[in-house]
């Protein structure tokens, strides 16, 4: 997914050297598996300058395989907990456990996805906390962050104000590591799919509804997943990918490649279909059209559908599902599609900052303070 030389900072023995001379030290605390993509790179960069950074990741999904795939070292924080209580007694472990770490590795800054337990840690110690957020809907989060964070970074169509400690940056997190600074497509997928150059196929994304800004959501009903399949089905390759469990009839479906090579995937896909923001953005900054189901929307993928046409939104509502389905056929019916939302890609590239370099700047401005 990488080049050569972006791969040559995933050594180990090099990334996670505690060097004397470092003139910065970065804790950066991952929450997630898309948290390991958005920070990777600017390890990179900031190990090369000579700085000393450190991650800690909760065990989530994939996020330690993702980790260990990139040769970064980390220390765990454990798993979490999905009850109310749960949630609340691990938030309590999670600050002690990073309190415990910063004990020993004396982080200078603090670099995170909203999620509040190393702000909490930061203030406690008197250091500098740097979040960064597109998720609007995540409140929880937000009031047990943004108080102790020292800036909270958005892209510039997040919907909300989040006071003067408020950034705005122009651009999406997902070009922290689908910028053509640090992305090349290996076209090897399409083998690994077996799939003919120019054959089309879908990939599907659901959800498992179990995050905390997740409450109240069902996403697709079951009869509306099959409906999709079967319909996309006649037009291209259908492959799915699932957080959770799918019926027999949906689980053949289900791609089968080495989980780092997603990307590649999405970028040689016709269409992108389900209900992952996340996977809908990574869509549209790689020039495929996405269509994105959730009763909130995100302020992100309202911009990748207004400003470039990348996106297409649509409720979780019966009704929604009908018309995402019925959008995802007229995009498959169209062939000529995939030449022009590459060119579309090439407009969002010429308008958005490259994200990582942007996360490098902000941080070195607390250099020496």
């Amino acid at each position: 997914m990488c080049s050569m030389a972006a791969h040559l900072y995933c050594s180990n023995k090099f990334l996670h050297k505690q060097l004397t001379d470092a003139t910065m030290k970065v804790l950066v605390d991952i929450n997630h598996p898309a948290h390991v993509h958005y920070f990777r790179n600017f390890a990179r960069i900031m190990h090369r300058e000579g700085h000393d950074i450190a991650f800690v990741a909760r065990d989530k999904e994939m996020a330690h395989r993702l980790l260990s795939l990139y040769g970064i070292a980390y220390q765990g924080r454990g798993r979490g907990k999905s009850s109310k209580v749960g949630k609340f007694l691990y938030l309590l472990y999670a600050d002690l456990r990073l309190l415990q770490i910063s004990q020993q590795f004396k982080p200078d800054v603090y670099l995170n996805f909203l999620h509040p337990y190393p702000s909490q840690v930061a203030r406690l110690l008197g250091k500098t906390s740097l979040v960064f957020s597109d998720t609007e809907h995540a409140s929880l989060h937000h009031i047990l962050t943004v108080p102790f964070a020292t800036k909270v970074y958005t892209p510039s169509c997040y919907r909300l104000d989040l006071g003067p400690k408020h950034v705005r940056f122009n651009g999406y997190m997902e070009l922290a590591y689908l910028h053509p600074n640090y992305f090349t497509p290996n076209p090897d997928i399409l083998l690994r799919l077996g799939l003919s150059q120019h054959e089309p196929y879908v990939i599907v994304r659901f959800v498992s509804w179990a995050a905390a800004h997740d409450y109240g959501h069902t996403g697709m009903t079951l009869a509306n997943k099959r409906r999709a399949v079967e319909l996309m089905a006649r037009y291209a390759r259908v492959f799915i990918t699932s957080e959770g469990e799918l019926p027999d009839d949906l689980e053949a479906y289900r791609i089968k490649i080495p989980f780092d090579m997603m990307h590649d995937a999405i970028y040689y896909s016709s269409l992108l279909f389900g209900e992952s923001a996340t996977m809908a953005s990574e869509a549209a900054v790689l020039g495929t059209p996405s269509i994105f189901m959730d009763n909130d929307g995100r302020g992100y993928t309202d911009d990748e559908e207004h400003k470039y046409g990348l996106v297409f939104n649509f409720k979780e509502t019966d009704q929604g599902q009908q018309n995402a389905i019925a959008q995802a056929i007229e995009i498959l019916q169209d062939r000529s599609n995939s030449k022009k939302f590459k060119e579309k890609r090439e407009v969002l590239l010429a308008d958005c900052i490259d994200t990582t370099q942007f996360m490098v700047d902000q941080v070195m401005q607390y250099e020496n303070t």
